[in-house]
């Protein structure tokens, strides 16, 4: 069972997925909406149609024409939260830490009264459509709890599916162990770059450091093929090596597209992840 009493610590903060949006978004991390809003930021000739209640009436008393305010509003974003359960995340307690993640953010949204969805994926996706209440929440809850953890992860076919669905620019958060094919993964970042983006990478700690005492046998999650070994200190080197290198390419596709990337590990406190995670935003929207 997925444990959700971490809930009451997440009520020391708000998770507030707010980002500037226009009713024609064209691409910028920051953009204009004609209208009402909370302050002006630009002034533009009045044109036939425009609300006579923005026009600058000081403006035109210096110039004796008829300039309107145009403003920026905040509106919240729909929030999509797309959880990894193939049979990679079946080791420990990763799909269990993972899912608390999930849940974590949901609640946070929850408690703003905004919509969110958590979809789960590994050969197919399971898609889930957003929505907001506490009901929702507790199904959500209960959905996690049943799930069955099968399968390779098809990142880029999945996350296509997925992006077809989405209809306006959304926050969107990807939490996985992310061992997948790095060009998979690309694909499926830029295929979902134009909305705030969040990677969670969630590792155990055995597999981010190679801690297994001298003799061991690996199994594959996801093929069940088996390789005995011994983790001598230059396997360990190799292996965090390939490791580093991983990661890199997938931060870098994460920067190009201005996505963020989080490496954590199960013995990381879950309120102290998702603290991470919201402090890295906060920075970025200041």
């Amino acid at each position: 069972m997925i444990d959700t009493s971490f809930f009451k610590e997440l009520d020391r903060f708000s998770f507030m997925v707010r980002k500037r949006v226009s009713t024609a978004y064209s691409g910028t991390r920051r953009s204009i909406l004609k209208g009402r809003g909370m302050e002006p930021v630009s002034y533009r000739e009045y044109t036939r149609g425009d609300d006579f209640k923005i026009i600058d009436w000081k403006v035109y008393g210096r110039t004796e024409k008829l300039y309107v305010k145009e403003f920026e509003e905040e509106k919240s974003l729909t929030t999509h939260i797309l959880l990894d359960t193939s049979k990679s995340m079946d080791f420990r307690n990763k799909f269990e830490y993972a899912a608390m993640l999930a849940l974590g953010f949901a609640y946070l949204v929850t408690k703003d009264n905004e919509k969110f969805g958590i979809s789960t994926f590994a050969e197919e996706i399971n898609i889930t459509k957003p929505k907001r209440g506490r009901r929702y929440l507790s199904e959500t809850i209960d959905l996690l709890n049943s799930t069955e953890l099968a399968g390779k992860t098809r990142f880029d076919y999945c996350m296509e599916k997925y992006a077809s669905i989405i209809k306006s620019r959304s926050l969107v958060i990807i939490i996985s162990d992310f061992m997948a094919d790095p060009d998979g993964v690309k694909n499926a970042v830029f295929r979902l770059g134009d909305n705030e983006l969040i990677l969670i990478q969630v590792l155990d700690p055995v597999e981010k450091n190679l801690d297994l005492g001298g003799e061991a046998r690996l199994i594959d999650l996801e093929t069940d093929q088996k390789m005995d070994i011994y983790t001598s200190p230059r396997l360990k080197t190799e292996y965090q090596k390939r490791l580093t290198d991983h990661i890199a390419r997938i931060k870098e596709t994460c920067i190009q597209v201005g996505a963020d990337f989080h490496t954590v590990t199960t013995a990381s406190p879950v309120f102290d992840t998702i603290f991470q995670v919201i402090s890295q935003r906060e920075v970025k929207i200041r």
